[in-house]
């Protein structure tokens, strides 16, 4: 599992049923029982930066467009991962980066 990926994972509360989910957390802390994921939706809302959109293709391994919700950042156990069913391409892994930097405080 490196970042960029895409799983499928159940997590806790509200976002419990099995969904896909981007890695964010750097490949350097692998060793780490948890990891740093940022679920994604099929159910579209207007809400950018925070919601980036992504249709499917062949990389990604979705079957809808979806959304990351970089505001919905969490950690899982790893073993709560299922495999990388496809990854982000460069472009939109730039993105989330941005997303992530003004959800945790640190862009302006």
């Amino acid at each position: 599992m490196k970042r960029g990926d895409i799983v499928i994972t159940s997590l806790p509360g509200d976002y419990g049923k099995p969904r896909p989910a981007v890695v964010v957390q750097s490949d350097r802390l692998r060793y780490l029982e948890s990891v740093l994921l940022c679920p994604m939706t099929s159910d579209i809302v207007s809400a950018e930066p925070v919601r980036i959109t992504v249709s499917p293709t062949p990389e990604n391994g979705l079957r809808h467009p979806s959304q990351i919700m970089v505001e919905k950042l969490t950690a899982l156990r790893r073993a709560r991962c299922g495999d990388p069913v496809g990854r982000l391409d460069d472009a939109l892994l730039q993105r989330l980066d941005e997303a992530l930097a003004l959800v945790i405080g640190l862009a302006g």
